[in-house]
């Protein structure tokens, strides 16, 4: 009997340790791998919205964006902007239209957001340069949304600076026709080729903080993922899952000791 006692008194000694040393551990994981969320607001009255998560495995970049509300069967070009030198930048609103025409441009937003800093393309390269690349950009579906995903290498200055960075994604229908068009909002002022429409910023969202929700699950998909805008899939992380099943692996023994106790005190009275 006094084995038992001595190992039951054994475990319950043990249990706070572990969760300790399993929370220490999730805590230690959570800082070298940090995750960042980012909701996206609609700028130019599009209507657009959505959710970004942006996760760090040293130099390696994951950004997943979903978004709906966008120009369907058109490209949105997409970047983070936003400075490494320690410029704290923001998102734009509509007192941003300095010229007065209703549309807020890419030009007048910059002020704000900051330049390019990196473009979010499908494939290829991810320097400013190709930041109106827009046949290397994700391309909405028939509803609007687009679903992105790509892991890509930064610097260590993106890395050191993550919090000061923002997502924009870019192109507006101000003429409700379905497509980029001069019609519309005349030509962009960043390259004459392309209609204001599809330069012109959608929507804007800034790091909101470390280790938000879970992760979600898939490759890269240009418009024809599933899912609405704004829900990644919620979910704690490893260390609260890992310390929840500590701590009721303590009750459940903390209930059996209680249990034969009160067994043995029945037996002992009964007799």
């Amino acid at each position: 009997m006094m084995s038992k006692r001595t190992g039951r008194i054994a475990v319950l000694a043990a249990l706070p340790a572990a969760l300790l040393t399993t929370c220490v551990a999730s805590t230690a994981f959570a800082a070298e791998n940090p995750a960042f969320q980012i909701d996206l607001e609609q700028l130019n009255d599009s209507g657009s919205r959505g959710t970004a998560m942006l996760s760090l495995r040293g130099r390696e970049l994951t950004v997943w964006i979903k978004s709906e509300g966008m120009v369907p069967g058109q490209p949105s070009a997409q970047h983070l902007h936003g400075s490494t030198d320690g410029h704290d930048f923001h998102c734009p609103d509509a007192s941003d239209d300095t010229d007065g025409d209703g549309i807020l441009n890419n030009t007048e937003a910059t002020k704000d957001y900051g330049d390019i800093n990196i473009s979010l393309t499908t494939e290829g390269g991810t320097d400013a340069g190709s930041g109106l690349a827009v046949d290397r950009m994700p391309v909405a579906d028939k509803e609007g949304k687009i679903t992105y995903k790509r892991t890509i290498t930064v610097s260590q200055d993106v890395v050191d600076n993550i919090k000061d960075l923002h997502i924009v994604q870019h192109g507006i229908d101000r003429n409700d026709n379905g497509e980029y068009d001069v019609e519309g909002a005349g030509k962009s002022e960043l390259d004459p080729k392309l209609p204001q429409e599809a330069t012109a910023p959608t929507n804007c969202g800034v790091v909101k903080g470390a280790a938000v929700g879970s992760i979600p699950v898939g490759g890269i998909e240009t418009g024809s993922g599933p899912g609405a805008a704004g829900l990644f899939p919620g979910a704690v992380t490893g260390g609260v899952v890992a310390a929840t099943a500590a701590a009721g692996a303590l009750v459940v023994v903390r209930r059996r000791t209680t249990t034969r106790s009160e067994a043995t005190a029945t037996t002992a009275g009964a007799a």
